[in-house]
């Protein structure tokens, strides 16, 4: 019983290692390949846009897939709704990844690089 009980706690020190690095910690925490596809329709990979400005994108669910999560700079952007306010002049990477109700990740993603002036 006591043997069990350490490596509940082993395996616990390693998932909140694992969430601290921000790595995956499980294979559970794989994005989830279910068939979706997704691909941003607008802006346009590298792209000059303004500092505010409409994000377009279109989301084919899979078999697991109900909605999708947006990130910039590796950021994710709770409660984004489709429209970007004010953001940083330069270069930001724009990814939009399909998600479960859950919020788990699927696979489809789509990535692009716009400049804003």
């Amino acid at each position: 019983m006591r043997m069990m009980r350490r490596i509940g706690i082993m395996g616990l020190g390693i998932a909140l290692v694992g969430g601290l690095s921000g790595a995956p910690v499980f294979s559970a925490d794989k994005p989830v390949e279910d068939g979706s596809k997704i691909i941003i329709t607008s802006p346009k990979d590298g792209d000059k846009v303004s500092d505010s400005f409409d994000l377009k994108y279109e989301l084919t669910k899979g078999s697991q897939a109900a909605h999708a999560h947006v990130f910039v700079d590796n950021q994710y952007q709770k409660g984004f709704t489709g429209s970007f306010k004010s953001l940083d002049k330069g270069t930001h990477q724009i990814t939009v990844t399909g998600a479960t109700k859950d919020h788990a990740l699927v696979a489809a993603s789509h990535t692009i690089t716009v400049d804003v002036q």
